[in-house]
Order: structure tokens, then sequence, then C-alpha cells
């Protein structure tokens, strides 16, 4: 299998950072998306948003942090370099502002194993990392710490970021997390939410080797 040409990725950059925008995981200039290039990577600009970005303005920004383009890379580029250094099997990488992610990390908790498809993010939670400051190395080197046998976490105080093996599915990964905080956030309006047992997770990750949702978990426990 060939890889995509860099046309083709900052075409696909473009197109799903679009996508982000009509899912509502972020809005204005909100979030950045990422994809790996060779040794370097790709990423949304500063200031972009899905009404004005596209191809020619994403950014190239190399090993050593340098970078080639239009515009300034997106001020969080080096939570996305440091999720690359840490993780080979990272293609894509995924920052939104999306509702319900950031209410939750308002909290600066992680969210807990209420829901079997939590594992989908590769274990019995998904960890919130301690706020700091945007765009700094506290914060990247914390994000990749944090994102250890998990292929999302939750950025205390500011958002979500995730990461998979093309934009498209950490696209959809992004979707999902914000879907069960969502439905973790409702849950809690009745109270406590039941979390699964060690037991029962084991059962679930038994099932979903190799089957439908074994795809999506298995790449991220094996980080």
């Amino acid at each position: 299998m060939t890889e995509n040409s860099e046309a083709e990725l900052r075409a696909q950059l473009a197109d799903q950072y679009r996508r982000v925008g009509e899912l509502k995981l972020n809005e204005l200039a909100s979030g950045n998306l990422s994809c790996r290039l060779g040794e370097g990577m790709l990423i949304s600009p500063t200031g972009a948003s899905a009404e004005d970005i596209t191809s020619d303005s994403i950014v190239y920004v190399a090993p050593d942090g340098s970078w080639e383009g239009k515009y300034r890379p997106s001020s969080e580029w080096q939570m996305h370099a440091a999720i690359y250094r840490e993780y080979e099997q990272a293609k894509a990488v995924v920052h939104t502002h999306s509702d319900y992610c950031v209410a939750v990390s308002c909290h600066n908790r992680s969210l807990p194993g209420f829901h079997y498809l939590v594992g989908m993010f590769g274990g019995n939670d998904v960890p919130c990392v301690p706020y700091s400051t945007y765009g700094g190395v506290e914060l990247a080197e914390n994000t990749a710490r944090a994102m250890r046998g998990r292929n999302a976490c939750l950025l205390g105080s500011h958002g979500m970021i995730c990461h998979g093996p093309n934009l498209s599915a950490a696209v959809l990964l992004a979707q999902r997390l914000e879907i069960m905080c969502r439905q973790y956030t409702i849950a809690c309006s009745l109270g406590t939410p039941y979390e699964l047992t060690s037991t029962q997770w084991s059962e679930f990750f038994e099932r979903a080797t190799g089957g439908r949702y074994g795809k999506s978990q298995s790449a991220a426990a094996s980080s």
C-alpha cells in the first residue's frame, strides 16, 4: 500500500477540518488537526476556521519545530508533535473544544468507565490531563504521557485530543468521545453512574478483540 502524497494529505486535512466544524466539535477558530508526513507533520494554521481553511493554508512542521507555509502553525503544534514522537502508530491527531468534552474536562476528572464503549479509547477510562497553559511544552509532555495505553484524553479546563491511523478515523474518535461525555453528563444528572467492574472490562476486551469494536480499541491498547 502506497502512502498518500502531500497534496492528498493536505486535501484530506482541509476536508476533515471542515467535517469537524459540521459536527460542531469545533467552532470559530478553536481546535486543530494534523497528520504525519514523513518525519514531520502537516497541521492546520493558527486562527483557521472551517469556513476559510484550504489545502494551501496548511503548514508543514519539521521534527526540529521549523515550519513552512503561508501562515504560522497552530499554537498547539507541540502537543501534536509530542504524540507523534511517542506513538509510532499515530498517523493523525485531532484536538477539539467540543461542548461536552470541555464540560467534563472543566471538572478536571477522567471520564470513568460508566459505559462499555469507553473501552473504544483503549481502557476502562479516558484520563484527564491537569490544566496547564495552552501551546506549551508542559501541556504537550503531560498529554503524551497521559495517552499511554489510550488513544484519547481530556485536557483539564480545555477540551480533548485523540490520535488515529488516519484523519477520518481520528475525527470519528473525537466524535465518539463527545458523545460519551454527553451521555455521561446526562447520566450524572440522575446521580452517580454505575461503573463497570474489572471482570466486566476483561469480558468486554476479550469479546471486542478481533471484532467490530476491537479494531478501534486494540491499536490504543498497544500504545
